[in-house]
């Protein structure tokens, strides 16, 4: 079976499904450090406790220069329960005095100088470019690597893996939009275990390889 991608995000656009009220407001963000302390949060979260979480530590800081001076108590107590919610209050203080220290208060758009930064990764590295920069970047989350991989369009071991062969595959005009089409669909109908292939608007595409 040839695998038209074409086909497969405009089936995906015009399902018109339901986003979550997280990726929502991370399709609102256009500010580089929004984007990179919201991504933080959602790590090993769920959605629904990372969104109002997000607003809460909105409301203490919105900037790198803000955030700097907050203490860490208050920014755990404002993202809690998100998961290792000490861990990323640390996490977010920290990199937010770097980014003023060393980097004048600007993330930067670079994607090896975002990984050196403590707890950030090629994910969330993907993510700010895209959304913060506007620049193409693929950010490659369980949704993506599992819904290429089951489609057939690629054969990959892990999302990093995935990254890579995309990179080579995927029409650039698709890069930025992607990560969003999936992580819906990945989370309303093409699910890890069970997924509704019989609702499926591109099931006809699938090898459902499982």
């Amino acid at each position: 079976m040839t695998i038209n991608i074409d086909s497969i995000v405009k089936g995906l656009e015009e399902a018109n499904q339901q986003k979550s009220e997280f990726v929502g407001l991370m399709d609102s963000f256009n500010d580089p450090y929004l984007v990179l302390i919201a991504c933080i949060l959602s790590l090993r979260t769920n959605d629904k406790t990372t969104y109002p979480a997000t607003l809460r530590m909105l409301k203490l800081a919105k900037t790198p220069e803000q955030m700097a001076k907050v203490k860490v108590e208050d920014l755990e107590k404002a993202i809690y329960p998100v998961g290792f919610y000490k861990n990323k209050a640390g996490q977010i203080i920290e990199l937010s005095k770097i980014l003023v220290e060393k980097y004048q208060g600007n993330v930067p758009c670079d994607i090896d100088e975002l990984c050196k930064f403590r707890g950030v990764g090629r994910k969330t590295a993907n993510l700010v470019l895209s959304r913060g920069f506007n620049t193409p970047a693929i950010c490659v989350d369980v949704h993506v690597h599992r819904i290429f991989n089951r489609l057939g369009y690629i054969k990959t071991k892990d999302p990093e893996e995935t990254e890579f062969a995309l990179r080579k595959k995927l029409p650039v005009k698709y890069w930025i939009p992607i990560n969003t089409l999936l992580v819906t669909h990945g989370q309303n109908v093409c699910k890890p275990i069970k997924p509704m292939c019989e609702i499926c608007p591109i099931g006809k595409y699938c090898q459902k390889i499982l």
